[in-house]
């Protein structure tokens, strides 16, 4: 792409600047007014006579996070590649076989909502008005049923919304179990013979009424083992909103997350309001976009938390998609270990969406012997079958 200098565009860069800004705030990033007036401020200091320069001074301004370079990326090169929008139309209106080699791959559905948005494109002269296109929807799914069948990866922005805020939600049939431990009922099975003591004293020990005890009921453990690593971020930060529905729907739900290292943050996920209980995640874990060490991070669960959190029947989550960075042995170990300390070991990758998946990769292999259930996630329609399984059990 060529830019074009300012005087070519007729005075109105900064009204682009401001419907770039709106672009990408439609995307997903967290742009406000003071940004924009800082991205004009930089094109005027670097000038706009060079891509690169206007690509780093906009990337500066509005960039601010790591998991942010790839959406803003794409984009940039939607945006300003083709200022009347006619090739990002086609890539978004035609199928893919008819693409013509206008795009590699499909763009994520939220660059794709972000440009055909209100007021999406930048000035134009008014012979180009673009045609009005009319799109008959007759007998289409509805719009629930689309969204609970989407794929994370390929949700915009407001769709995502919707699917957190169906999350939240959500209620679970929990199955509760039987404990050791015991509780006053009327009609109890066992006699409560210290309790049934005192009480005859009341009354010089004539007439005896027996009380009585029943086993209590609990939910048994839940532990979630979230990979947080960059090809796991979508999908690990929707998770995220369903365990803390799933933390504030029930007691003894414990929660790690790891890339390169395990972190803790239960007592995070335990504040009511999502966004602070989210907020706090992000603060705590500094690992959180990066590589995978599967291996490691299993070990220093079973070794310093295992004991603490796995008991009286617990279920454990593993949520990965197996891709290990690390040539580690100790992958297989550490999961039969992690199997034999839990009632059942559930894992969790989104991979299985594909119906060519194939178990190659070595860390998929060494997981795979060890897990009692393999179930794929990666729309809101799986995270309600998994949430109906674990109130079967």
């Amino acid at each position: 792409m060529k830019v074009i200098p300012h005087e070519s565009l007729g005075g109105h860069l900064a009204e682009n600047v401001i419907h770039f800004a709106r672009f990408l705030r439609r995307a997903g990033l967290p742009v406000g007014t003071g940004q924009v007036l800082d991205a004009m401020r930089a094109l005027e200091l670097v000038g706009i006579t060079r891509k690169d320069d206007v690509y780093g001074a906009l990337k500066g301004i509005f960039v601010s996070k790591q998991d942010q370079v790839e959406l803003f990326d794409l984009g940039f090169s939607v945006f300003w590649r083709d200022p009347f929008a006619h090739n990002a139309a086609l890539m978004v209106m035609l199928p893919p076989n008819k693409m013509d080699g206008l795009a590699k791959k499909p763009l994520p559905k939220r660059i794709q909502d972000a440009w055909q948005g209100p007021g999406r494109s930048p000035q134009r002269p008014k012979d180009r008005e673009p045609p009005e296109v009319n799109i008959d929807r007759r007998g289409t799914a509805s719009q629930r049923e689309i969204l609970r069948r989407m794929d994370f990866e390929q949700a915009s922005a407001a769709e995502l919304a919707q699917i957190k805020r169906e999350l939240q939600r959500m209620r679970f049939p929990w199955r509760m179990r039987r404990t050791r431990r015991t509780r006053l009922h009327a009609r109890g099975a066992r006699v409560d013979l210290p309790r049934t003591i005192r009480a005859s004293l009341k009354t010089f020990g004539e007439p005896i009424r027996l009380q009585r005890r029943t086993p209590r009921l609990r939910h048994p453990p839940l532990v979630v083992l979230c990979d947080i690593s960059g090809s796991m971020e979508r999908y690990s930060r929707m998770l995220l909103h369903f365990v803390h529905a799933l933390t504030n729907d029930r007691d003894r739900v414990s929660t790690f997350v790891f890339g390169t290292r395990l972190t803790n943050i239960t007592r995070s996920l335990q504040h009511r309001d999502v966004d602070v209980a989210l907020e706090r995640v992000r603060s705590e874990v500094v690992d959180y976009s990066g590589g995978t060490r599967i291996g490691p991070s299993l070990r220093t669960f079973n070794r310093r938390w295992a004991r603490r959190v796995l008991g009286q029947g617990a279920v454990v989550l593993l949520v990965s998609d197996g891709l290990e960075r690390d040539d580690d042995d100790c992958l297989a170990e550490e999961a039969a270990r992690l199997q034999r300390s839990c009632s059942r070991l559930i894992w969790l990758n989104p991979l299985l969406r594909f119906d060519a998946f194939e178990p190659e990769a070595a860390g998929v292999k060494a997981l795979l012997p060890h897990v009692d259930e393999f179930r794929t996630i990666h729309n809101l329609q799986s995270i309600q079958d998994l949430a109906k399984a674990l109130g079967e059990r």
